[in-house]
């Protein structure tokens, strides 16, 4: 056989031999990509994605649309050519697996997380909302959740309203912990609660409730340092003057927060907030409306252009990552706050959008 014909041949031995060793070895890489964006002022399945009742509504028209990210399973074990393409593809990332699932953890176990963060996030868009509007929302600390085998177990249960800690009233969730670790560990603690059952009993009724329990607990010492706990955490709980619901499945996360919040007002304010244009963007966002950080950004900015947006609402957090690669045609918006939100979108839908605050690359 002529060596050139035997060069050619291993040469292609070779190549076959890496392509299946490639195909065959797996890396310890996840890959994100575009997700889908949906309108928080449309539908979503067939259903209005937040439906407000007991309170007077707006049509609005225009898009304010949350974005998504795609990732691939916890389980899912990519190989060294899905990696190397994912690495070579414009609109997809592939990030170390620990990234997306640190930890170990499972799959189940991040669809949990992403779920208890996107049901918060709902609450926090209602509240920032509602404030943004000046609508009066009432708020109460709540035992959130209450760690198995801790001294508060089977005393203490979620959804019970913290009144106050040892005859001291309870304002913030953070002032459980303050108070509770004036002790030292093995001192008796006493919480002045309203239990779960009478709170729903008395929300649902549409009163305050009438009666509370003191509950003595002996405090323990935490696992790391001298300090005294419980074994509680504390939370918020919001009472709202009207029913807010917002549907959509198949999401999880709290990234969705800004743009919920933004649909609701809108809603709830005569004309609308876009003048027809397309708007998408980004961000958490707490009870008082800061608008906070979110991953994905590169992914979330493709998928809004591929929609059809024209502008993109940014967390200012974000910024020099999302204009190190602005796709053609969108201009992103800085926002920190939801009225740094609203104030870009009245620039917007008068067209007044030279001065608009843009994010600049880092």
């Amino acid at each position: 056989m002529p060596r050139r014909t035997t060069t050619m041949l291993t040469a292609t031995l070779i190549f076959v031999a890496l392509l299946f060793a490639g195909i065959l070895i797996p890396v310890k890489y996840s890959e994100m990509s575009p997700g889908p964006t949906v309108n928080t002022l449309g539908d979503a399945g067939g259903e209005p994605v937040l439906r407000i009742t007991g309170r007077k509504t707006y049509p609005a028209s225009g898009n304010l649309n949350m974005t998504t990210v795609r990732v691939t399973g916890a389980d899912y074990r990519m190989n060294l050519v899905e990696a190397l393409y994912g690495w070579l593809a414009h609109d997809n990332v592939v990030v170390p697996h620990d990234t997306l699932y640190p930890d170990g953890q499972t799959e189940e176990q991040s669809t949990q997380e992403n779920a208890e963060e996107f049901s918060q996030s709902q609450e926090s868009a209602k509240v920032a909302a509602l404030k943004e509007l000046d609508i009066p929302v009432q708020s109460r600390v709540v035992v959130a959740t209450v760690l198995k085998d801790s001294p508060a177990q089977d005393a203490l249960h979620a959804g019970d309203v913290i009144k106050a800690v040892d005859g001291t009233a309870v304002k913030q969730p953070g002032d459980v912990a303050k108070l509770v670790t004036k002790h030292k560990p093995g001192e008796d603690v006493v919480f002045t609660i309203v239990p779960a059952k009478e709170a729903a009993a008395a929300e649902k009724a549409g009163r305050e409730p009438d009666s509370t329990e003191q509950v003595t607990i002996t405090t323990a010492k935490a696992e790391s340092g001298d300090r005294a706990v419980v074994g509680i955490q504390a939370g918020t709980d919001h009472t709202f003057p009207f029913t807010i619901d917002i549907n959509l499945a198949d999401v999880g996360g709290p990234s969705a927060g800004l743009m919920f919040a933004l649909g609701i007002v809108d809603k709830l304010t005569p004309g609308d907030m876009t003048g027809g244009k397309f708007v998408a963007g980004t961000g958490t966002i707490d009870d008082e409306g800061k608008v906070g950080p979110i991953g994905g950004i590169a992914m979330k900015l493709v998928g809004a252009r591929n929609a059809g947006a024209q502008y993109f609402l940014t967390p200012a957090d974000n910024c020099a990552t999302a204009a190190s690669d602005i796709p053609s045609g969108l201009k992103l918006v800085k926002v920190d706050t939801i009225a740094d939100a609203t104030d870009s979108l009245a620039k917007i839908k008068a067209g007044d959008t030279a001065d608009l605050p843009t994010c600049a690359k880092g």
